[in-house]
């Protein structure tokens, strides 16, 4: 909701583009033939020319450079030609000292430009295309400075002389000889500025009031640039002390040559204000920044700004929408309530521009749109059923109105709605004669709906050329092929045999169809301020340095001297698109977490952090965050894990409900389940629990999480039937709303908790029923880990089922040594050294390494995991061995290390842990 259509707007000439005129002028000189003087390359013109498209591409942001932050980029590119650049640009704009040098120079840029009429040329000769950017630029300052009147092509001198004047302080010697000259002009050009120019200023107010009676209303404009200047950092603007008592008739006398832009000439700061287009570029900017981090904006600081923005401009209503998202992502429901309606009420859904409805257009103004905002609201507050009534009533309006766009993004609304929050029915709120799922009915599951409703949603964005909702919705689908096997709709006629397990082929190529718009993307139905706003960021990031760094303390930037770093700067592709395509990264490493492919999973998180994390939303670079400390915690050891966690909390707020903050509780209990500190691993698991919404089907993954980490505290204290009865509650809420990935762990937890407790046989059937899950849904990790857990089964009920264990471990070895951490890993070395124990055939004197070798590095993997439980284990079943074996010592350091163990569990330390101050 942050990307605002740009109004049409008046193109002003500011010293700022007479600047980047003069630096077009000498990369298209045109009397010079092949590379024009002073270039000595190719690769050194081209330089030039991508840095002059984007700086005319950014030509409409809020804050033009002033000429020693332009002179400091130069230098940046211009490697040997940066003094000769420099000293050009500063000596040709001194030079304009007079109305008729401002007319020869744009007269001169006539001839840069070529055209039908430009003659013979030679084939190696520049000539600038006037369709291409740059000539487009060039055509617009060379009509804007046409539509000028002489007054205000004073005010341009003038401003060129304060311009450069600025520039005075941070130039070099050699260039200060050049501003000399510039600064005695001063006088001179002030003198055109104090000519009697009441009758010039009486006709201006007069068509003002004439413009102001036949629309009702005036354009906004920046009518007091010194209370402007404590509203906004990035617009720096100047005051003068003595004319304080001259703010009012500096109001009534302004005027702009061209449009609705005033400027407020200062001697001392040199200001150039801004329009209402680029006011509201602003905002939308704004906009995106708090959707991107809204943790890094506070609260009362921004709405202080906010609220005297406001009071300058009552007519820019997009400042309550700023308000509505400022409140939203600080969790203030009634605030953000409140200044959703103001928004709403006041513009219609017009973003705050001077809207004129086209003919024939009904007098709702864009209530669906305000419906969408509504239901995406109680969707973030954890309000579904208020979400989902009132994204179908906005599918009602749309309808009506036949606004098609605002009901595609309503149907990936209501689908996201669907997969995101647990509906056990929605029977009453989508059986409504406008609901999108009236043409089918409402006996479906909520899965089938979902299905429906995402077939829907995609068909409809491809027909609309939506670009971008085309591959959030190719995502959706991937998403719902991952966790949902798919049925027929029709539950009557003969029945076909069918396969019912999801494909991964599918999810892949939905992944793939989603990822392809970074090669086509495009703006969806009109020109949006993506090209420019990223232009300005190109610009911004000449001091930055380049690439991501991942999980590292160390944020300053690097020597940014070298005159090609440019090179490594990314394509013009929008924000918008970037996040998409991030999100197919970390749906790609969700599904390969899943499928059981931990070096996937890693690769493609890396990949997120590495190239699309700058663009990205704090959500979401904080889950690539968690992914990889996850991996560190499951391959490397808790050590490495709480080493990268605390990095990631310097960079993200430990909030409420933050992804770092239910991490950090995760490691916390783990680690406290292994050393056998079992009131931490319960205090853990009771933070949890609070973190989670009170409402039923929210936070259905951290309710899920936390109770069965309840249920494993549980086990660990050997209270084994009331683990049983909280996961058997959990499993019924899990078949309750559908999640059927989420069974077949809980399914797992119950044989595991009945292996422990000694009923082997009733845990046969959870094991056996948690692989029939694991085969539906390509659970390969999960599978494996639930044959370790049946042989597991089989070995207890008797040595007659050895051979039967040991198969079904070495089926899953491949797996679990290929893929699984080193938990699982030393589960299954212990588990295949129990069987051979165990069996009456084998012998241990005759090949004790069989035995021996497994328990080592089950013994090694467990020592880095702090895992005093089945390391005890490991080194009792080696002390059984080498008494066998007669090696007595051997014997008793196995002993000692047993005895250690046991002691460490069944007696905890109970220092205080520094990272547990969650």
């Amino acid at each position: 909701m942050a990307g605002v259509l740009k109004a049409p707007g008046a193109f002003a000439i500011t010293p700022h583009k007479v600047s980047v005129c003069v630096l077009v002028q000498i990369y298209a000189s045109p009397s010079q033939i092949s590379i024009p003087f002073p270039f000595s390359s190719v690769s050194q013109h081209n330089r030039l020319g991508l840095y002059l498209l984007a700086l005319t591409k950014s030509c409409d942001d809020i804050l033009e450079p002033k000429l020693e932050q332009l002179i400091s980029q130069l230098r940046e590119i211009g490697g040997l030609l940066d003094h000769w650049l420099t000293d050009h640009l500063t000596s040709r704009l001194s030079s304009l000292s007079s109305p008729d040098d401002l007319f020869n120079f744009f007269n001169d840029m006539r001839g840069v430009l070529g055209g039908p009429d430009s003659g013979v040329m030679e084939d190696d000769q520049v000539i600038l295309d006037p369709n291409s950017n740059l000539g487009m630029f060039l055509r617009r300052c060379i009509l804007a400075f046409n539509l000028l009147t002489f007054e205000g092509i004073c005010h341009l001198l003038t401003n060129i002389g304060i311009y450069c004047k600025e520039a005075i302080s941070s130039c070099s010697s050699y260039e200060l000889r050049r501003l000399d000259d510039s600064g005695n002009d001063l006088e001179s050009l002030s003198e055109y500025e104090n000519m009697d120019l009441n009758l010039v200023f009486k006709k201006i107010n007069e068509e003002m009031e004439a413009r102001k009676r036949a629309t009702e209303r005036v354009s906004f404009h920046l009518h007091l640039p010194k209370e402007l200047s404590t509203l906004v950092e990035d617009i720096e603007v100047f005051a003068d002390p003595k004319s304080e008592h001259n703010d009012k008739g500096r109001e009534s006398s302004s005027y702009s040559s061209s449009g609705d832009l005033l400027r407020d000439v200062d001697l001392n700061g040199g200001v150039f204000l801004r329009t209402n287009w680029q006011i509201q570029g602003y905002l939308m900017e704004q906009a995106d920044a708090i959707e991107k981090d809204g943790s890094s904006f506070t609260l009362n600081a921004f709405e202080l700004t906010l609220r005297q923005l406001q009071k300058l401009a009552p007519e820019l209503h997009r400042v309550h929408f700023l308000r509505y998202l400022n409140s939203l992502y600080h969790d203030d429901y009634f605030s953000a309530l409140e200044n959703l309606h103001r928004y709403f009420d006041y513009s219609a859904g017009t973003e705050g521009f001077d809207f004129v409805p086209p003919a024939g257009c009904n007098s709702f103004g864009r209530y669906e749109i305000a419906l969408l905002c509504l239901g995406m609201m109680h969707f973030h507050f954890g309000h579904p059923k208020q979400a989902l009534e009132v994204l179908t009533e906005a599918v009602r309006v749309s309808q009506q109105h036949s606004n098609d766009t605002c009901l595609a993004y309503t149907l990936a609304a209501i689908c996201n709605l669907l997969s995101e929050i647990g509906f056990s029915t929605t029977s009453g709120i989508l059986g409504s004669p406008f609901s999108p799922m009236t043409s089918v009915g409402t006996s479906l599951s909520v899965q089938q709906q979902l299905f429906v409703l995402l077939k829907g949603s995609l068909k409809r964005a491809e027909s609309l050329k939506l670009k971008q909702l085309v591959a959030a919705n190719h995502l959706a689908m991937a998403k719902f092929n991952l966790t949902h096997v798919q049925r027929p709709l029709l539950s009557f006629g003969p029945k076909t045999s069918m396969k019912l397990r999801t494909c991964p082929v599918t999810v892949c190529k939905e992944l793939r169809l989603g990822y392809h718009l970074i090669s086509e993307f495009c703006c969806e139905g009109s020109t949006m301020t993506t090209d420019g706003a990223f232009s300005t960021a190109w610009l911004k990031n000449l001091q930055k340095p380049v690439g991501s760094l991942v999980l590292s303390q160390d944020n300053s930037s690097r020597d940014n001297s070298n005159p090609f770093l440019f090179c490594t700067q990314p394509s013009s592709i929008p924000g918008s698109v970037l996040q998409l395509v991030g999100s197919s990264y970390l749906h790609r490493a969700t599904a390969w977490e899943i499928y059981g492919s931990a070096p996937l999973a890693r690769v493609n998180a890396l990949v997120y952090a590495t190239c699309v994390a700058d663009a990205s939303s704090s959500s979401d670079a904080a889950l690539v965050h968690v992914k990889l400390i996850q991996h560190l915690a499951v391959f490397k050891g808790y050590e490495e894990a709480f080493s990268a966690l605390k990095i990631a909390e310097e960079k993200f707020l430990s909030v409420s409900k933050s992804r770092i903050l239910i991490l950090k509780l995760q490691l916390l209990h783990e680690r406290a389940l292994h050393r056998g500190h079992l009131k931490l691993a319960q205090q853990v698991c009771d933070e949890l629990g609070v973190l989670a919404s009170s409402v039923t089907a929210v936070d259905m993954e951290l309710k899920i999480e936390a109770s069965l980490r309840h249920a494993r505290t549980l086990l660990a204290a050997k209270q084994f039937s009331q683990a049983a009865a909280v996961a058997h509650s959990l499993f019924c809420m899990c078949y309750k709303f559908n999640l059927q990935v989420e069974s077949a762990t809980v399914l797992l937890l119950l044989a595991e908790i009945h292996l422990k407790s000694g009923n082997a046989v009733v845990g046969l059937p959870h094991a056996l029923a948690s692989l029939s899950y694991c085969q539906s849904f390509n659970l390969d990790l999960l599978r494996a880990s639930a044959t370790l857990t049946l042989a597991e089964l089989w070995l207890s009920l008797g040595s007659n089922h050895t051979k039967t264990a040991l198969t079904l471990i070495h089926g899953a070895f491949p797996m679990i040594l290929g893929h699984g951490g080193l938990e699982l890993c030393a589960r299954a070395y212990i588990a295949e050294a129990k069987c051979y124990l165990s069996d009456p055939s084998f012998s241990v004197s005759d090949n004790p390494e069989v035995v021996l070798d497994p328990l080592r590095q089950a013994s090694d993997e467990l020592h880095v995991l702090e895992y005093h439980e089945l390391a005890a284990e490991g080194f009792y079943l080696m002390a059984i061995v080498f008494d066998k074996l007669g090696q007595l010592e051997k014997r008793e350091e196995a002993a000692a290390s047993f005895k250690n163990h046991i002691m460490a569990l069944e007696n905890p330390q109970d220092g205080e842990d520094p990272l547990s101050n969650a």
